[in-house]
């Protein structure tokens, strides 16, 4: 006895059945294989150009493991004095350029602001400058000054400065952005001008926030500034630079040990000071 013909609807609901083989869900898987395969050979060329063969990267870790062996035990050598300073420069140019770049983001934030400044094209335009500057990392930043206003820490300051107001100026825009409307009600119903809104309506809410990114920037500008040293630009990176070039790894490992160090005191200090300032 032979089985009746399927009908329109039945292989409409057949099909809807199996959506792996048929109809939209179908293209989808498809188009989704054909990126992972186009993402996988892009992977293995990048590999394969970049020289990622197994006997090189067993020949680099073999001669890190060397390196590791030479940095043990970790020695401060005889010009430890001018380590020590080289650091204290380092914190120095990090906390120079992170408050310059936080006290002028301040007034930048503000106009960059959507419900402070309400022309569009002002604030847009702003906004652009902001993302062409974030554009910009540090250590290019660092050799343009140097060849500016020459070797030293002037360089390094003015490169963390001019790096980081743009990235502060942004954040502090969005947080203002996000201030609760009540306190500004609040001081326009008192009969407070525009200025008074945001000294009182504004500025209480968000600087709290200010301040915490102000200190973490602080405390990443401290690792940076080694980094900037080594361009030339002051710092803790020149003396790094050197003892890697003379192959001194022990006293290479007593100025990672001591940027740790000085790196988690200023975390255990911001903390402190975020706790007395802001509360909570």
């Amino acid at each position: 006895m032979s089985a009746a013909p399927m009908s329109a609807a039945d292989v409409a609901a057949w099909r809807a059945r199996m959506p792996g083989a048929f109809g939209r869900d179908g293209r989808a898987r498809a188009l989704r294989l054909l990126g992972w395969a186009a993402f996988l050979l892009w992977l293995g060329w990048a590999l394969w150009h970049f020289g990622f063969t197994p006997e090189r990267l067993w020949n680099g870790l073999s001669g890190l493991a060397t390196i590791l062996r030479l940095m043990v035990p970790p020695s401060p050598g005889e010009l430890w004095v001018d380590i020590l300073q080289g650091l204290a420069e380092s914190v120095a140019m990090a906390f120079l350029g992170t408050f310059i770049a936080a006290l002028i983001a301040v007034p930048l934030g503000f106009l960059g602001a959507g419900n402070v400044v309400t022309n569009t094209l002002f604030r847009f335009s702003l906004r652009r400058v902001f993302d062409g500057f974030r554009g910009i990392d540090q250590l290019i930043w660092a050799l343009a000054f140097v060849r500016a206003v020459g070797l030293g820490p002037l360089a390094g300051v003015l490169a963390i400065a001019t790096a980081d107001v743009a990235v502060l100026a942004k954040l502090n825009a969005e947080a203002i952005e996000n201030a609760e409307r009540r306190q500004v009600e609040g001081v326009t119903a008192a009969g407070g001008g525009f200025l008074a809104r945001l000294r009182f309506g504004v500025l209480p809410q968000v600087l709290p926030v200010m301040l915490a990114q102000a200190l973490y920037f602080f405390e990443s500008n401290t690792r940076s500034a080694a980094i900037l040293g080594v361009v030339g630009a002051g710092g803790i990176g020149l003396q790094i630079s050197e003892r890697i070039r003379v192959r001194h790894w022990d006293e290479v490992a007593f100025i990672i040990l001591l940027m740790v160090a000085t790196v988690a005191a200023i975390d255990w200090l911001s903390a402190r000071l975020r706790r007395r300032m802001i509360g909570g």
